[in-house]
């Protein structure tokens, strides 16, 4: 796997397929730095997606659909048999296992494979494709309806985590339904929760923000809960990374406090996905497997020691918010209202 260096700027592709090969962005060296990935390789796309090179939801969708004709072609170079290409493929599936669109994707796609490498590549591409299509579905959904439910425009939104382009390809999610707010005068501003602990919010919400012109805040996570009680803002909007039969969301670290200080403030909780992040398979919240991640991502910031040396840490990278905190689910099809709530 190999690495090119442009200026930052726009955004142009996050993750596409070029001539037998993922070529992404790497999203841990913005703000400062925007640097294409070149993956020629399973091991090449695996260790991107758990370092977050390659991350959001959606994106990580992309991801496995094109690695799938990723180790097809690995397979052809190298000689690979079918329980060895069939092993690589899960090696994919479950590089981050609480996204559920990774693992539906890389199956969906794997299906091509009695079909020859043309048939799984059209199918990754296929993914890519409608992924970016039910963005902007997405976006105009759930701007419809903050704008008649949230109270008088501009709206003030508070956001947690990455939920633009970088991580949605297309508008986004949450944040393509701020941008689609944004694109009809109806935002006053966006409060970004920083995201502890790799500064998702910070490093690449804000950037993002930046690029599209849009005001916005920088906050601590910590601070956040007593933000909202102090009226700071009209809505919560942020995106998951699976959501059970039941309703309950998995998202980022950080989401559910947001929850509950957002139930407690009477305003939206909302949360903007596609479809494909519904996981019916999975009844409930707590049957989520949640990942957890290296003790350094927190005793270290951005490769700074902050804890003494021999410190340990729970890192969890995902919490559980429960359906019943959640005003509105907004798909690219629909208004979900769990257990019943209307905002």
């Amino acid at each position: 796997m190999g690495g090119t260096t442009a200026q930052p700027g726009a955004l142009g592709d996050v993750i596409a397929w070029r001539d037998g090969r993922i070529v992404a962005i790497d999203q841990t060296v913005l703000p400062h730095e925007l640097r294409m990935l070149d993956i020629t390789t399973v091991d090449g796309l695996v260790d991107a997606i758990v370092r977050l090179a390659v991350r959001g939801a959606p994106v990580l969708g992309v991801a496995g659909a094109l690695g799938v004709a990723l180790a097809v072609r690995q397979a052809e170079r190298e000689g690979w048999d079918t329980a060895r290409l069939g092993a690589e493929v899960k090696r994919i599936a479950d590089a981050r296992p609480t996204a559920v669109n990774l693992r539906r994707e890389v199956a969906a796609t794997a299906a091509a494979i009695p079909r020859g490498a043309a048939a799984v590549e059209a199918a990754a591409n296929a993914v890519r494709d409608a992924t970016i299509a039910v963005s902007r579905q997405i976006s105009e959904r759930g701007a419809r309806y903050l704008m008649e439910s949230a109270g008088d425009v501009p709206l003030k939104i508070h956001t947690h985590c990455n939920t633009g382009t970088l991580a949605c390809l297309g508008w986004g999610t949450a944040l393509g339904v701020i941008r689609a707010l944004h694109g009809q005068r109806a935002l006053a501003h966006v409060i970004v929760d920083e995201t502890r602990p790799l500064l998702q919010g910070a490093r690449l919400t804000c950037w993002e923000l930046g690029q599209l012109g849009i005001e916005h805040y920088l906050a601590c996570d910590g601070a956040a809960p007593f933000m909202i009680s102090q009226g700071m803002a009209d809505a919560v909007v942020v995106g998951a990374d699976r959501v059970a039969a039941n309703g309950d969301v998995a998202n980022k670290i950080g989401t559910y406090s947001l929850a509950l200080a957002a139930r407690q403030a009477g305003i939206p909780f909302v949360v903007a996905i596609p479809e494909s992040t519904f996981d019916d398979a999975t009844e409930r919240g707590d049957l989520i497997p949640l990942e957890q991640r290296p003790a350094d991502e927190i005793t270290h910031v951005l490769g700074v020691p902050a804890a003494p040396a021999g410190t340990r840490a729970l890192n969890y990278a995902f919490d559980v918010t429960p359906a019943e905190l959640v005003t509105a689910i907004v798909t690219e099809s629909r208004l979900i209202f769990p257990a019943g709530n209307h905002g």
